[in-house]
């Protein structure tokens, strides 16, 4: 038990929402009172708006209850609660209570909050920020202090201010619409005394500010008194906004809350401290450059929702573990080591996986690992093929172009077709918008086809799922038909082994674009690639690739100011192994980056017999005609009547990873 305890320590919920506060022990904050003139000067400014909300109120149960409510200081809204049910089953044990008064003097608005400067910083600005000024060499098991010591520092601008308190609704309320209060806001008088009390946590002491504000406009005064009065009128000083309208040592304070609250949001690990880390400083460096790639579209969303959607139900798993000690109130018995064991290996779990996706660094040219775990069916055993016709009802006008002796299965489904394959057989698909989870476990060597204009046999991705087409097969081909990604991680199409075919397609990406993996081989004819946030085609060392008659086009679709990011377009050839590509008759068009981008290592280049073109070559990106039609010859690249133009950064270029 005391293992699983030291293994503990308090997270921080994400957005408004924070609970931990680490500082400097036993620092202090003095300074200035501002006038009296200060809240009148505020609350002139533009205000936030105000609602008037149906809620019951929290009982207050004196100093008896205040432990509890601290505790609920450290939990999410029930709104983003992992399992919405527990709450309401909590709440359903208490009795109803009156809806908060309507005919009481309502709430003035909330006067806004400083701005943040952090969100106008590029990403070399919050590097140095962090890496230089704040941290600089500091260790990771010495980052807890070195933050409270910064924010000690800026607190002593100022010992008294203005700001918003902003805390979770279930510290106020019992019921309430959860929709219609994403947060409680009051206005407090901030007294800056920041001490270290038992759970490491920044504190300041706060009382109600003239004239009463808040963002619920029929919150009662005396609800909130009797809170703050259970409280002991001491919050998390990272829930306090400062407020626009007072001197500039308010901003500088406002940006160093804002800097802290940053660093536990997103940067900080606990786990950091356990494990060797030679540069820490490089660690955050690296973290800041995620949350940058998240933030400018670098990442595809659905895999930056997914990786934050992870980022805090560890959190909220490692306060529910805090929480879950705390009540035990001597020696645990059986089942409650048991859960409490239980609860420590979910977060284990989750660490595991954090660090994992941070390892990988979740890149659009980042590597892949294999998603096919089935293994292949091969032939029946009585050696037919059979075609597997994919529609709500089968005529006799749809076969009427197959031959008499061909053996059929019907199916309203394409993924119970795909399910009923075995190798040689082949699907096809009518018009339709089809869904199916087992394109991305594409094993045996089958056809799949549509009849009609491609534009109408549309099958689109399961967001939910991580992959949308993925092949190992030794020869797959997919024909006459439209691929719309929607949601999933992987590229839209990802050729793990084997030889694929696309012929006749459109792809329309949202994630990724078509991935041709090591040792795999993928041929593209007459069809269309647009909308990918990376490369149309992404080619990985020793892949091979042919393209004839296609158009590749507004590729690249990251919204980033990073010109670093900004290179993949059209065709991306990673090399070392080189790749072999053959390009002919293709329309190479509109992408955000180049039209063809040859991807070399950073401190290695391709294997090439003259000793002086390697020693160029390592330099980058030079616009030297001779060295890259070597590099052209040496990559087995073989371009012949493209149309490569209107591409942002030019037709072809050899980039640095």
């Amino acid at each position: 038990m005391a293992s699983v305890a030291s293994a503990s320590r308090a997270s921080v919920p994400a957005d408004s929402f924070r609970t931990v506060s680490p500082g400097r022990r036993g620092e202090k904050a003095a300074s200035a009172v501002p006038g009296d003139t200060a809240a009148a000067t505020i609350l002139k400014g533009t205000a936030i708006p105000v609602r008037s909300v149906v809620a019951s109120p929290r009982q207050v149960k004196g100093k008896a209850g205040r432990e509890a409510a601290r505790l609920r200081l450290q939990r999410l809204p029930a709104a983003q609660a992992e399992d919405p049910g527990e709450a309401a089953e909590e709440e359903e044990e208490e009795e109803p209570l009156p809806s908060v008064p309507e005919d009481e003097e309502e709430a003035q608005p909330l006067p806004p909050v400083c701005l943040s400067r952090m969100r106008g910083m590029w990403r070399d600005e919050k590097v140095s920020l962090y890496c230089d000024q704040v941290l600089q060499d500091c260790k990771a098991e010495d980052a807890d202090e070195v933050m409270g010591k910064y924010l000690s520092e800026k607190l002593k601008l100022k010992d008294k201010w203005l700001g918003v308190w902003k805390t979770n609704p279930n510290v106020f309320f019992v019921k309430y619409e959860e929709a219609s209060i994403p947060f409680v806001g009051i206005l407090v008088e901030v007294t800056c005394e920041p001490y270290q009390d038992s759970s490491s946590r920044f504190k300041v002491t706060v009382s109600v500010a003239e004239p009463f504000s808040s963002n619920i406009a029929n919150i009662p005064r005396d609800l909130v008194d009797e809170i703050l009065e259970e409280l002991e009128h001491s919050v998390p000083l990272l829930e306090v906004y400062p407020v626009e309208g007072q001197d500039t040592d308010i901003h500088d304070i406002a940006l160093a809350l804002e800097v802290v609250r940053f660093f536990y949001d997103f940067l900080w690990r606990d786990w950091d401290d356990e494990e060797s880390c030679e540069n820490y400083t490089a660690l955050i460096e690296e973290r800041i450059n995620l949350w940058c790639d998240i933030q400018d579209g670098t990442i595809p969303g659905p895999i930056a929702q997914r990786f934050k959607k992870t980022l805090e139900k560890y959190k909220n798993k490692r306060v529910e573990l805090i929480e879950y000690q705390s009540n035990i109130k001597e020696d645990p018995s059986a089942a409650e080591a048991v859960e409490c064991w239980k609860k420590y290996y979910e977060i284990v779990m989750l660490c595991g996986l954090l660090k994992m996706w941070e390892d990988l660094r979740l890149r659009v040219h980042g590597p892949f690992f294999p998603r096919i775990l089935r293994r292949r069916k091969g032939k029946r055993e009585f050696g037919k093929t059979i075609t597997h016709i994919v529609a709500k009802v089968m005529t006799t006008e749809m076969i009427k172009d197959l031959s008499s002796d061909t053996l059929l299965q019907q199916h309203d489904d394409l993924d119970l077709a795909l399910d009923n394959c075995y190798s040689g057989d082949t699907v096809i698909i009518f018009p339709g918008e089809y869904q199916a989870a087992n394109l991305a476990l594409l094993t045996d060597d089958i056809i799949i086809k549509g009849v009609g204009k491609r534009e109408e046999i549309m099958i689109t991705s399961e967001p939910s799922r991580d992959s949308f087409v993925v092949s190992k097969a030794d020869n797959v081909k997919l024909m006459h038909l439209s691929l719309i990604q929607q949601g999933t991680v992987d590229g839209i199409v990802v050729v793990e082994s084997g030889h694929m075919t696309l012929e006749n397609c459109i792809l329309k990406c949202e994630g990724t674009g078509v991935c041709v993996l090591t040792g795999a081989a993928l041929t593209i004819t007459d069809s269309e690639i647009t909308g990918a946030q990376g490369a149309g085609v992404e080619l990985y060392p020793g892949s091979i690739a042919i393209l004839e008659r296609n158009e590749i086009h507004h590729c690249n679709n990251l919204r980033t100011s990073d010109s670093s990011k900004s290179t993949l377009g059209g065709v991306n050839m990673k090399v070392l192994p080189a790749p072999k590509l053959k390009m002919t008759n293709n329309h190479i068009y509109s992408n955000k980056g180049y039209g063809v981008s040859i991807l070399q290592p950073t401190e290695q280049f391709f294997i090439v017999t003259e000793e002086a073109l390697n020693k160029r070559a390592a330099s980058g990106d030079k616009k030297d005609d001779k060295m890259l039609f070597k590099v052209m010859q040496n990559l087995n690249l073989e371009m012949n009547n493209n149309k490569i133009e209107a591409n942002v950064k030019g037709d072809i270029r050899i980039v640095t990873s």
